[in-house]
């Protein structure tokens, strides 16, 4: 198998809310590839997917019950520690919930965390030993 990830699919409780969140709140461009149950966001890289959280349990066949954490996060990695307390304020004015304070981390960057409106969390991190390239992207070492 290729190693790359092509599609992040969230599955929301509410597709307007969720959508109000991401492509208003966050300005993040909404693709018109979706429609109906389905919305397509364009990243810089990887398609994140907004779908109906019950739907989307019994596409992949799975029962839809629980919450709390999931074990899994989201990252958006930023070119510094300042741009960490911006985008952390910008979901937050956009809706989201703080979850953890921009701090400086123990493996030498600096990063917080926000719930968006259906708690998935997100990292907004600067990682100095992750740079991003010019097309935003984090360039991992060797």
């Amino acid at each position: 198998m290729d190693p790359y990830s092509s599609i992040i699919t969230l599955g929301v409780a509410d597709l307007e809310w969720a959508l109000r969140f991401y492509r208003d709140g966050l300005h993040w461009p909404l693709s018109s590839a979706g429609g109906g149950d389905i919305a397509f966001l364009r990243t810089g890289g990887v398609v994140l997917a907004l779908y109906p959280r019950t739907l989307l349990a019994a596409d992949a066949r799975v029962a839809d019950v629980g919450s709390g954490f999931g074990g899994i996060t989201l990252a958006h990695n930023v070119p510094s520690a300042e741009a960490v307390d911006r985008v952390l304020a910008e979901a937050v004015a956009a809706g989201a919930t703080l979850l953890k304070p921009a701090e400086r981390a123990e493996w030498g960057g600096y990063s917080g965390y926000f719930a968006d409106p259906d708690g998935y969390p997100w990292e907004v991190a600067w990682h100095p030993y992750f740079p991003l390239g010019a097309d935003g992207r984090v360039q991992l070492p060797e």
